[in-house]
């Protein structure tokens, strides 16, 4: 970590979205809000699925997992940045820098491949509805999951050693709101080639190969959609894949531009306003974007909410049937 000229670094300053004291405390209520129901929404999908019989299914055991991931996505950046932007105060040590870039790593790649293995499950669905029970059986479906956490673990770690194995000197400040590879490249004062042939090949091949996997899912999901003779059957077949499209779509498209790039100043600074998206906005939108174009989750969400009306008119009616059989005594 320190090189034979230098002082070690113990802490970074990470510079976050403005240096405006007042735009600091809006971007705070923003940010908290949006956390919150990030939290929120997540949480309840978490709740949901596991509680109801009617969502037993390999698409929302994926779908539980896949909010898991967003809230731990979300809260590793999160907390610490509604702390910076209220107190003012942006030090991070060394080690949480290293945890917050570790975990930042593993979580995407993570997300990578359960949006693949959700892809898999949906081709499965559609292309071989026969055949669906065994090419999506529980073991197949915990294999799939169990992998997407090893795959993105492993990764988010040697990414992380060779990050912090280089040599930092001079300045501490990350030009960003939390510890990101590219601007942490850009403070090293030590060979960076290494690293940087890692991360593009890390990069390249897990949005690449995630992606072909949802991309020769769908190909074949639109073939056997357009074989179907009714136009009923084939927006039913769509419908299924909408939610799983507009998420694919809003994750992919912004780290595309974010990791496939070589570090500069300029790309630093737009890397940060796409940060937002993948970061606070992904998180946040896909419990929206699955329970409000999902039947199913919708219908579930309707059962909850009359379960406990039933239980609440239930206890009401107890404890006045109580006070009735009390006053007659």
């Amino acid at each position: 970590m320190s090189s034979p000229n230098h002082t070690t670094v113990t802490e970074f300053i990470l510079l976050g979205l403005t240096d405006d004291p007042a735009l600091e405390k809006i971007l705070f209520g923003v940010f908290l809000v949006i956390y919150l129901i990030t939290l929120a929404g997540n949480l309840g999908m978490i709740v949901l699925i596991r509680t109801s019989p009617h969502l037993q299914t390999p698409m929302y055991f994926f779908l539980s997992h896949l909010s898991f991931v967003d809230i731990c996505y979300s809260s590793n950046v999160t907390p610490n940045m509604l702390h910076s932007l209220l107190s003012g105060h942006k030090a991070v040590s060394h080690a949480g820098c290293f945890s917050q870039c570790l975990l930042f790593i593993a979580l995407v790649i993570t997300e990578f491949y359960l949006l693949a293995s959700m892809a898999l499950d949906r081709h499965a669905a559609i292309c071989s509805p026969l055949h669906y029970s065994t090419r999506m059986a529980k073991d197949i479906c915990v294999s799939l999951v169990a992998l997407s956490y090893a795959f993105g673990f492993l990764n988010g770690l040697s990414q992380a050693l060779l990050t912090f194995r280089l040599s930092f000197c001079g300045s501490r400040e990350i030009n960003h709101f939390y510890c990101a590879d590219p601007p942490l490249i850009m403070l090293a004062c030590s060979d960076a080639h290494v690293k940087k042939v890692a991360m593009l090949a890390v990069a390249g091949f897990t949005l690449s190969s995630s992606l072909l996997l949802i991309l020769l899912s769908y190909l074949s999901i639109l073939a056997a959609v357009l074989r179907i003779r009714s136009a009923q059957g084939r927006r039913k077949a769509f419908s299924t894949c909408g939610s799983h499209l507009t998420t694919v779509t809003i994750f992919y498209g912004t780290l595309f531009c974010m990791y496939l790039k070589d570090p500069s100043e300029r790309f630093i600074e737009e890397s940060k306003v796409l940060a937002v998206f993948y970061t606070f906005l992904s998180p946040m939108l896909n419990p929206l974007v699955y329970s409000l174009r999902n039947k199913h989750v919708i219908h579930a969400m309707q059962q909850l909410v009359k379960g406990n009306l039933s239980h609440k008119n239930a206890v009401e009616a107890s404890v006045d049937l109580k006070l009735a059989v009390s006053v007659i005594k």
